[in-house]
């Protein structure tokens, strides 16, 4: 499926968190690029923190609130 990303990174939910799903299963929900990262790393895409926002597997990412640190 060509141009078909397989990393979706939702809007953000209710509670401020992203719903975060890699080739249409849900692997969690994402409050900081942190999260989105070690969800990738557990399914397979190997993506830096710092090119989360560039990366062309993933649709839909805005880094706020994502981009906060803890």
């Amino acid at each position: 499926m060509a141009g078909k990303r397989p990393i979706i990174v939702q809007l953000p939910s209710p509670t401020g968190g992203r719903r975060v799903r890699v080739n249409g299963e849900i692997l969690g929900l994402a409050h900081y690029v942190k999260d989105l990262v070690e969800f990738l790393r557990r399914a397979g895409p190997d993506i830096e923190p710092e090119a989360v926002a560039d990366s062309p597997l993933i649709d839909r990412v805005c880094l706020n609130p994502l981009g906060r640190s803890r």
